[in-house]
Formats: structure tokens, C-alpha cells, sequence
């Protein structure tokens, strides 16, 4: 397809692909001749890849070129490059280290991941952001005097690995390994959103259920 259709099929305008062009977050086509260039189904899919992360997650463009160079890099066995991309994305601020509180939610977090099983996210708890935010989450819950701990902490997280069991189910139903790292990075963007929604439905529905609408 030509300029005009890769517009038109993903809504973003002229300029802004050819901007998006200049900065490397969409591959060039395949030029026609001097001034025409031509596109195809991969374009597309990654345009729109980009406009989610710009438009929806209001990632800048420096980080948008960061998670794409990842979704990219074939080098990478598919944990690697999975968590490369969406480390890439922003997190929590570092958890400060000397407070008493962030100390004791990290020997929290321990006793959960072994009660779990959970290995590999014990080995990898000192590269990943989800580890340190969940470290800055426990740490404020006990700052305010609440005991979030391994035992309370236990009956979400089983929740959360159903739920991580059909993220991959679905995302393995991708065809290539880049259109799989592509909708890891959508599913950080899009699908999390989504489930705090849901989980707040869920929330409003049992409230009503158990207290009715008095």
C-alpha cells in the first residue's frame, strides 16, 4: 500500500507517519522510485503498535524507541526479550533501601515467592520492576500499619498467575515472535487497565451483593 492508504487504514495521519518515520519507530518502506515508497501489513501493525503506546500509554517517543529496538532484537530467547521490552516501560521509582519498612517488605515478598514456587521471579527480583513495585506497595501498606504480608499476599497472587497463564495462551496464538513481544507491550498498555476495571466491577458487584443498595 502507499502512504495515503497506511493513513487511511490506521487513522494516523500523513505527517505523523512520516514523522514517526524520521524517528525510527516505523521501518521504512520499500522504495518504488525517488519519491514513493510502498507498505505493507507489518507497517500497519506496528503503526498501530506505536500510536497505542504514544496516544494511550503517553509513553515518550525515546521510550517508545527503546521497547520497539527490544520487540526487535531476534538475538534475545523469548523470556529475555519479552521482559527487555516491558522493563523498558515505565515504572515505579527505586524502593529506598535503608527504610526499615521497604527492608521488612522484602523479607515478605521472599517468604511469598517460596511459598508460591516461585522461583525464577526470585532470581530475577533484583532486575525486575514488578518485584520493586511490589516492594514499594508492601512497604507503604506496613508504613501505615496495615500487615501485608506473605499470608495475605498468597490468595491474590494465585489469582494473578491464572491470569498470567491467559495472557501467554493468548499471546501464543501470535504468529511471529515480534507480533508476540508487540502484544506483551499492548497487553502492559491496554489489558492491565482493562483488569483493574474489571476488578473494581467485581469490587462494586460483591459490595452490592453482600450490603445491598441501602
Amino acid at each position: 500500500m502507499r502512504l495515503a492508504e497506511l493513513s487511511r487504514r490506521s487513522g494516523v495521519s500523513t505527517a505523523t507517519i512520516k514523522y514517526y518515520l524520521r524517528e525510527g519507530l516505523l521501518p521504512s518502506g520499500r522504495q518504488i522510485n525517488a519519491t514513493t515508497a510502498e507498505y505493507d501489513e507489518e507497517h500497519l501493525r506496528r503503526l498501530r503498535l506505536v500510536r497505542a503506546m504514544i496516544q494511550v500509554g503517553r509513553l515518550p517517543v525515546s521510550t517508545v524507541r527503546e521497547v520497539l529496538g527490544h520487540v526487535d532484537d531476534d538475538s534475545l530467547g523469548r523470556s529475555l526479550r519479552l521482559g527487555a521490552a516491558l522493563w523498558a516501560l515505565p515504572q515505579v521509582p527505586e524502593p529506598d533501601e535503608d527504610d526499615e519498612y521497604v527492608r521488612a517488605a522484602h523479607q515478605e515478598i521472599a517468604a511469598l515467592l517460596d511459598r508460591l514456587g516461585w522461583r525464577n521471579a526470585k532470581l530475577l527480583a533484583s532486575l525486575s520492576p514488578a518485584y520493586r513495585s511490589l516492594v514499594v506497595g508492601v512497604a507503604a501498606f506496613r508504613r501505615l500499619g496495615y500487615d501485608w504480608g506473605a499470608e495475605r499476599l498468597a490468595p491474590y497472587a494465585e489469582l494473578m498467575h491464572r491470569t498470567a497463564v491467559l495472557d501467554l495462551d493468548n499471546l501464543e496464538t501470535q504468529p511471529s515472535e515480534a507480533e508476540r513481544v508487540e502484544f506483551a507491550v499492548l497487553g502492559a498498555i491496554l489489558n492491565e487497565p482493562l483488569l483493574q476495571a474489571l476488578h473494581r466491577l467485581a469490587q462494586e458487584e460483591e459490595t452490592a451483593r453482600r450490603y445491598g443498595f441501602e
